[in-house]
C-alpha cells in the first residue's frame, strides 16, 4: 500500500516513518513534488488535518493522511491551540513560541497542559479521523536537545524529563502523534 505523509516537517516525517509497518510505503509531499503550502485556514485542529488531507487528495489524487497538533494549555484557556506553530507569529519560530508560552504562563500556577493530535485519512474515497492526547505540564524553563517544537518545556504526566530529553522510541509510546498514528496503523492493517 501507497500512501503519502502530508508534512513538510521532516521532523515529523522521521517520527511517523519508525511507526509505520513495512508494508506500506509512506511517501513525502516531497516525493510526489508537491511544494506549494498546504493551506491551514481551519479554526479546530481536526479542521486543519481534514483540510490537508482532502487537499492532496483532491489536487495530486493520491490516498494520504495529514495531521495537525496542537498545544492546549489549561489555564490559558487552550491556548496555544490550533496557533501553536505560528503562536508568536509567522516565522514559525520554535524558540519564539517557547519563550512566549513561558512568559504568558508566568503569573499562574496551574501548568497543566495537553499535546493533541488528529490524523485524518483520506483513503478509497473515505475521510476517517484518529486522536491522540498526552497530558502533562510545562515546565518553568527549556530543557533537552532532543525533538521539536515545544518539547523542551514539555512534560508527560508520570515523566520528570521533558519531551527533548527522552527518546523518539520513548516520546513514540507515550505521546499524542504516537497514539494517532497507532489508532491509524491498527485501522490500516485491518484493511
Amino acid at each position: 500500500m501507497e500512501i503519502v505523509f502530508a508534512t513538510n516537517n521532516l521532523n515529523k516525517l522521521r517520527e511517523v516513518q519508525t511507526l509505520v509497518p513495512d508494508h506500506i510505503e509512506l511517501l513525502s509531499l516531497k516525493d510526489i513534488h508537491c511544494t506549494e503550502d498546504i493551506p491551514e485556514t481551519q479554526p479546530t485542529i481536526e479542521g486543519n488535518a481534514i483540510q490537508k488531507a482532502e487537499y492532496v487528495k483532491t489536487k495530486y489524487g493520491y490516498d494520504c493522511f495529514a495531521d495537525d497538533t496542537g498545544l492546549e494549555v489549561d489555564a490559558l484557556k487552550g491556548e496555544p491551540g490550533v496557533y501553536s506553530a505560528r503562536y508568536a507569529g509567522p516565522q514559525r519560530d520554535a524558540n519564539d513560541n517557547m519563550d512566549k508560552l513561558l512568559n504568558n504562563l508566568e503569573p499562574y500556577e496551574d501548568r497543566s497542559a495537553q499535546f493533541k493530535t488528529v490524523v485524518a485519512l483520506h483513503l478509497n474515497g473515505k475521510l476517517k479521523t484518529f486522536t491522540g492526547i498526552c497530558r502533562g505540564e510545562i515546565t518553568t524553563s527549556k530543557h533537552g536537545e532532543k525533538g521539536f517544537g515545544y518539547d523542551p518545556i514539555f512534560k508527560a504526566e508520570g515523566y520528570a524529563e521533558t519531551f527533548a530529553e527522552i527518546s523518539m522510541e520513548e516520546k513514540n509510546k507515550i505521546g499524542h502523534r504516537g497514539k494517532a498514528v497507532h489508532s491509524l496503523i491498527n485501522y490500516l492493517n485491518t484493511l
